[in-house]
């Protein structure tokens, strides 16, 4: 019989809908049940797309004798953590105090009084292996533990709890300074220079700030931050972390090579990507492959990821069915070629041209299987595309064409029953983010501008019109949606995510003429309200700065978190402090600049202690040292926005001065006007990089 997650909307409860466990959804009812029968909370958090999720919900939680204990001593909650990312960063922040490192999946004991966790992990095998305890004599020792180690219980929650609180109480400690801001773009320019053994990502918000900083005219800089940045580019444009055949970006690769990638796929990489290649293209770094993977990202969002309401979709899974009757699925089957396959689908000669381009072997890079990888940058030859088009073919049944569509497969009933043309393809989530839409948005508005393609343009503005159409309940924004209706307040990343997307189509629409001119006002209109709303509901009065959930929706958790971190996604305050700036660039309200500048002092000790956790708030920090708008007439502010000026906005204005062609304003001051394009061009360039 299926437990209470079948009647949950989100995909990755659903899939532990069947176990044997009697797993609630987090709600009220569930913890003042676990209080009243005294039970210890086993609180288990992933995602959908999660590989070691998946394996768990097979084994442990599909185990009888472990579901049997845990139902009588444990009080067992699932949780999503793209539905709450809240509680994800709370105790997966405990976990890595507990025991060093975290991961997904996040399983911790709570005492059910307090919710305050003592003892967690990531994944339990049902018996031991992999140096890990089984799982249930895991839950024995811990019941044991719990109804009998009351002090020694007290002195671990109490530690925890209180490192958990001193994590929250930060301190201005230091000035905004050029030294600062050199120091923490430069150590992201280091994060991207490390040769390290093990997994590569794409690490975007590390990319980006140490492309800032290639700009910057510092002193004795530590590193060649714009060669750093273009490497990066090309091991994400040539490496197997890009679907060459169908469009889109993997997760990360399993080693140091950027060759064999774990193979979900998730819209929040995928945004952010596009956007830092189409920023390299705009700086003179115009290698044609980067062109081709946004052309062929796009391609992979409009056939796989895109609602028919506009909205896109939120990840697919990395494992996928080699047959209908496989009882689980394989990881990266869908990707994947053999030698003797590839050999009989295209012959000798096209083999030969493919190998020319690609790395392939008879023994492959993947468990006998080969992930293509780009040997080389530039244009790729006129043929070999044509090949790929055979591989497209192969892979997904039918023609390589712009129009075609592939409905998304919800589940592994959908995907072991469908009648596919080709492959099984893997799992769609197909649930709406908030926050990882806004990403994708962005992408596409940059894009749009840099490689002048306005179909990128209409892309963003039909999922940004979803979400401004159907987010809101009341007056309050929400963070998801399920087939049309809206779930779960938007959280800090959402608002701050949203109105950065805004700001961008508003410059992109200057940009894209003459249909879209009309929204310049819109998008602005609606980033200023929602800046209203964020700051009414998540502002920190005391502390300045934003945090995490609103002040209405707190009530559950063990802190409050301010989020400053990034992680796969840029933090919230970083997006949020250089939204503040550029709002008060366009509006010429200066209380956002205020705002602006509380949120970067509220968190100096964090960037002058530990630059390496916030690469967005640098960015920031750099709009705020920086900040420059350009007023201009329309057909001269495309050419502007095409540039990289990573603290530019423009506003179109047919009045300028007499004689005038643009007037750079940088902060609180405007230059003589420009009598010229290259008077204009020198001023932007000093003022971009003034005071560093």
């Amino acid at each position: 019989m299926p437990n209470r997650l079948a009647q949950t909307q989100s995909l990755y409860l659903q899939k532990h809908a069947e176990n044997p466990i009697d797993w609630w959804p987090w709600c009220d009812e569930a913890l003042q049940t676990a209080q009243q029968e005294n039970k210890p909370i086993f609180l288990s958090v992933g995602y959908s797309s999660c590989h070691w999720c998946t394996v768990m919900e097979g084994e442990a939680f599909s185990d009888e004798a472990i579901a049997q204990y845990m139902n009588d001593n444990f009080l067992p909650i699932k949780v999503d953590r793209e539905e709450r990312p809240d509680l994800d960063s709370i105790y997966m922040q405990a976990l890595q105090m507990m025991v060093g490192q975290g991961g997904w999946p996040l399983n911790v004991f709570l005492t059910p009084d307090d919710r305050v966790p003592f003892y967690g992990g990531t994944y339990f095998p049902v018996k031991p292996k992999y140096g890990r305890p089984g799982f249930l004599d895991v839950l024995r020792s811990l019941r044991d533990f719990y109804d009998n180690q009351d002090e020694k219980l007290a002195t671990i929650k109490g530690q925890i709890l209180e490192n958990l609180q001193q994590s929250v109480q930060l301190e201005a400690a230091g000035d905004l300074t050029s030294e600062l801001l050199q120091n923490g773009l430069e150590y992201s320019a280091g994060v991207l220079s490390a040769d390290t053994p093990g997994p590569r990502f794409p690490m975007i918000p590390y990319a980006d700030a140490a492309l800032r900083g290639s700009r910057l005219p510092f002193d004795t800089p530590r590193y060649h931050a714009a060669e750093l940045c273009l490497k990066r580019g090309m091991n994400l444009a040539l490496g197997g972390i890009f679907d060459h055949v169908g469009g889109g970006f993997h997760r990360y690769t399993v080693d140091p090579t950027w060759t064999v990638p774990h193979f979900e796929k998730m819209l929040y990489d995928n945004g952010q990507i596009m956007e830092y290649l189409a920023n390299l293209w705009s700086t003179g770094m115009d290698d044609p492959a980067f062109e081709r993977a946004i052309a062929k990202t796009v391609e992979w969002l409009k056939r796989e990821m895109t609602a028919p309401e506009g909205y896109f979709y939120a990840a697919q899974d990395a494992d996928n069915f080699a047959q209908p009757d496989d009882l689980e699925p394989e990881e990266g089957d869908f990707y994947v070629w053999s030698y003797d396959h590839l050999l009989s689908l295209l012959g000798k000669d096209e083999l030969t041209e493919l190998t020319q381009q690609f790395t392939l072997t008879e023994g492959g890079n993947f468990e006998g299987k080969n992930v293509l990888q780009r040997q080389q940058g530039g244009s790729l030859p006129s043929t070999t595309e044509p090949i790929l088009a055979k591989l497209f073919r192969a892979r997904y049944g039918v023609e390589l064409d712009s129009t075609y569509t592939l409905a998304p497969t919800r589940n592994n009933h959908e995907a072991k029953t469908g009648d596919w043309q080709g492959r099984i393809p893997p799992v769609t989530d197909t649930k709406m983010i908030v926050a990882w839409n806004s990403l994708m948005i962005s992408g596409l508005a940059k894009a749009s501008v840099v490689f002048q393609n306005p179909n990128y343009y209409v892309l963003a503005t039909r999922a940004a019109e979803f979400v401004l159409h159907h987010q809101w309940v009341g007056d309050r924004l929400h963070r998801l949606n399920y087939d049309g209706s809206p779930h779960v307040l938007a959280q800090s990343e959402d608002y701050a995510l949203l109105i950065k997307a805004l700001l961008d189509l508003q410059q992109a629409a200057i940009a894209t003429p003459p249909s879209a001119e009309q929204n310049v006002p819109v998008w602005l209109e609606q980033a200023v309200n929602i800046q209203s709303e964020f700051d009414t509901w998540l502002w920190s009065d005391t502390q300045a700065g934003y945090f995490n959930t609103a002040s209405d929706a707190s009530s559950d958790l063990v802190i409050r978190e301010r989020s400053y971190s990034d992680s796969a996604t840029p933090s919230a305050n970083g997006i949020a402090a250089a939204n503040l700036v550029r709002l008060a660039l366009v509006t010429e309200d200066l209380s956002y600049l205020d705002r602006a500048e509380k949120t970067l002092n509220a968190f100096t000790a964090v960037m002058s202690q530990s630059p390496q956790a916030c690469p967005t708030l640098f960015m920031a920090l750099d709009w705020f040292q920086h900040p420059v708008l350009v007023r201009t007439s329309g057909d001269r502010a495309a050419e502007l926005l095409r540039r990289y000026s990573p603290t530019l906005m423009l506003k179109v204005e047919e009045e300028l001065p007499e004689g005038a062609i643009a007037l750079v304003c940088e902060g609180l001051s405007c230059k003589e006007p420009a009598q010229s394009w290259e008077q204009a061009l020198t001023q932007l360039q000093q003022a971009q990089s003034s005071g560093a």
